[in-house]
């Protein structure tokens, strides 16, 4: 064990727990001498797996007491790591009270998944059959939500219709389903008919990708099931109120069978990515936007066209339609529009001033936006938390400077506003309750950061990547105020002028931080990985507090900073981004000494930081439990003999 588990078995030896004194006096008595076993039991039920194989590595009594509990245990999350079955059987004995599973499942095959479950939540499941919801469907009747990423993308494993026909059959309770696949897979003549034994309770349903002739043939059939006269047909998803795919196009029709098919929506998530220039039959228009909402229910609504294979935006758009939707929009709490690239501020404007309960606002490639959509927000009752406003080059800081007079902001992300600097910073490091600032590629300089480093916003997460001018010396007016004591998650990658003098810094100031990204940094090199492996915070363990380093493409990296990585150092450490070509055969070998720790060397993005698909929000989620526990025993496999414990007294 290391760090704070060390110091806690050492209490509990010599306070009896496991601990034993020399020169043949009796050992000390056992914790159940001082704690009764029903107590220790009561107390270990109320804790999560971490914190149990935490409190099992203390001592042989606490280690039974724990296995024990894992056998009542109501939930069982495991997204940090990524188990093998054999090592993962330990942690799921026979358990008829377990309700919850959460897994990432990038070391799991086909497998058994027992029957009493309300909650799925499986990551990573490219190795895994389509069998998988086959098997869901037959033993898990009683399950309530489930998601399911990744499944069966590895070439050679199959997907087909009748697993999906199985899982809908079976699963009569069901509540929520994700499926982030390529329902391709599921195409066949039946498909929309499948869906009428899904579950009469399903409210909330998410698609990765839908073929758009797959789903207006199924959002017809729900019509029809919707207005039967006779009910000859029963009612397709008569409680669905989420909805979120990603589809070929978005179009006029596909917007007109949504709203006549699903009239109880509250929240609509559709995204697009076009290969080629939409046609006007195969594009949304302005006569599309305005059948969007015909019922005035909608809460959410995200609109996003791609540019993941072609630069193209929904040109057939306006402010005509947008003006439009605004009409019938009055409720809406959320909106994301993405690539609506002819809309300008008079349509933005009408959306911020129809909607008093609007909280989170997002527009992304808004080419003809500029500050006078902000310019008199402070007139309204908006109270805007979350704002994102990513490759709108027309804003400058007149622009953030009115919006910064929602005092409520407490996510805000302005990458690639260019000419966006650091008189807008000036503004924004007022904001009392701003967590997550986003700024890569903006015109901002170390002055800018000295006003976020002294400034009152309580920040979390800050991305400063791509912001060339940028130095050393920004580092530590960053870390010189306030900012210090909050702050977690840091990008500084794609600084040209950053040096390992800068890391250095950083490691000084002895800041808790939970992810570091310093990629295609040209001049930062191995006294960068040796200053943060020695890197203590409040007198934890080497490196600490860091779960996720990103030191891709680093020009001064070289095979010596390997060594860094290697326990005791970095023990929390769960993601690392290096140049896989810099040594093959020393990446190979970390990845074997640390199997928990998930190696990216093509120039992946590492970790948890994401965009919700259906919000469009940033969402960082920190986990403050210790893990390298949890590692320990997983890797420890079966539960050590009493033989074991003897030896170290």
């Amino acid at each position: 064990m290391v760090g704070e588990s060390q110091g806690g078995v050492a209490m509990l030896r010599r306070s009896g727990g496991g601990g034993g004194g020399g020169g043949g006096d009796p050992s000390p008595p056992e914790i159940e001498h001082y704690l009764p076993s029903t107590v220790m039991a009561t107390i270990l039920s109320k804790l999560d797996v971490r914190s149990l194989v935490t409190a099992a590595a203390a001592c042989r009594s606490l280690r039974a007491c724990a296995s024990h509990t894992l056998s009542f245990l109501p939930s069982v999350h495991l997204l940090e790591i990524a188990p093998t079955l054999d090592l993962l059987r330990p942690l799921l004995p026979p358990n008829p009270y377990l309700r919850s599973l959460r897994l990432d499942c990038s070391r799991l095959d086909d497998s058994s998944i027992g029957p009493s479950l309300h909650e799925i939540c499986l990551l990573n499941c490219e190795n895994i059959s389509g069998r998988l919801l086959a098997e869901l469907g037959n033993k898990c009747r009683d399950i309530r939500t489930l998601s399911v990423n990744s499944l069966a993308e590895r070439r050679g494993i199959s997907i087909c219709f009748s697993d999906l026909e199985e899982l809908l059959n079976g699963c009569s309770q069901l509540e929520s389903l994700s499926l982030a696949v390529d329902a391709s897979s599921f195409d066949d003549t039946k498909f929309g008919q499948a869906w009428a034994s899904a579950s009469q309770r399903l409210s909330s349903l998410e698609i990765g990708y839908i073929p758009i002739s797959m789903l207006v043939k199924l959002l017809s059939i729900t019509a029809e099931s919707q207005h039967s006269l006779g009910r000859t047909i029963p009612p397709f998803f008569p409680s669905l109120q989420k909805l979120c795919l990603s589809v070929d196009y978005i179009t006029d029709q596909l917007v007109s069978s949504i709203s006549k098919a699903l009239p109880a929506l509250t929240h609509l998530d559709l995204q697009d990515a076009p290969i080629i220039e939409p046609i006007s039959s195969s594009d949304l228009t302005n006569a599309g936007l305005q059948q969007i909402n015909p019922r005035g229910k909608l809460k959410h609504i995200s609109l996003v066209r791609s540019q993941e294979f072609l630069f193209t935006y929904f040109r057939r758009v306006n402010d005509l339609g947008i003006l439009l939707m605004a009409d019938t929009c009055s409720k809406l709490e959320s909106i994301s529009l993405g690539g609506f690239s002819r809309v300008t501020d008079t349509g933005l404007r009408a959306i911020i001033h129809s909607c008093s309960s609007l909280r989170k606002l997002r527009v992304s490639h808004g080419s003809q936006l500029t500050d006078l959509v902000f310019h008199d927000i402070s007139a309204t009752s908006l109270s805007l938390t979350h704002v994102s406003l990513r490759w709108c080059n027309l804003l400058t800081n007149h622009g953030i400077l009115g919006l910064s007079c929602n005092k409520d902001l407490n996510v805000l992300d302005l990458r690639d506003c260019r000419k966006v600097g650091d008189v807008a910073l000036r503004a924004l490091s007022c904001l009392p309750k701003l967590q997550v600032l986003l700024l890569d590629n903006m015109d901002i300089t170390n002055i800018g950061l000295s006003y976020l480093g002294s400034g009152k916003c309580p920040l979390v997460s800050l991305s400063l990547r791509g912001c060339r001018r940028l130095t050393d010396d920004g580092i530590t007016l960053l870390l010189g105020g306030s900012t210090r004591l909050s702050l977690q998650v840091l990008d500084i990658s794609k600084l040209p002028n950053l040096t390992d003098n800068g890391i250095l810094r950083l490691a000084r100031s002895r800041i808790p931080i939970v992810e570091l990204r310093i990629r295609e940094c040209a001049h930062i090199g191995d006294t960068s990985v040796m200053a943060l492996a020695s890197m203590q915070v409040e007198g934890g363990s080497h490196g600490s507090s860091l779960h996720l380093l990103d030191l891709y493409d680093c020009g001064g990296i070289t095979p010596l900073s390997f060594r860094w990585f290697k326990k005791p150092y970095f023990p929390r450490l769960r993601w690392l981004g290096v140049t896989g070509s810099l040594n093959r055969d020393m990446v190979d070998a970390l990845a074997r000494s640390r199997p928990f720790l998930h190696m990216a060397c093509r120039g992946e993005e590492l970790g948890a930081v994401y965009w919700d698909s259906s919000l469009g929000w940033y969402r960082h989620e920190i986990e403050e439990d210790e893990v390298d526990e949890l590692e320990q025993w997983l890797l420890e496999g079966e539960y050590r003999s009493d033989d074991d414990y003897d030896m170290e007294r």
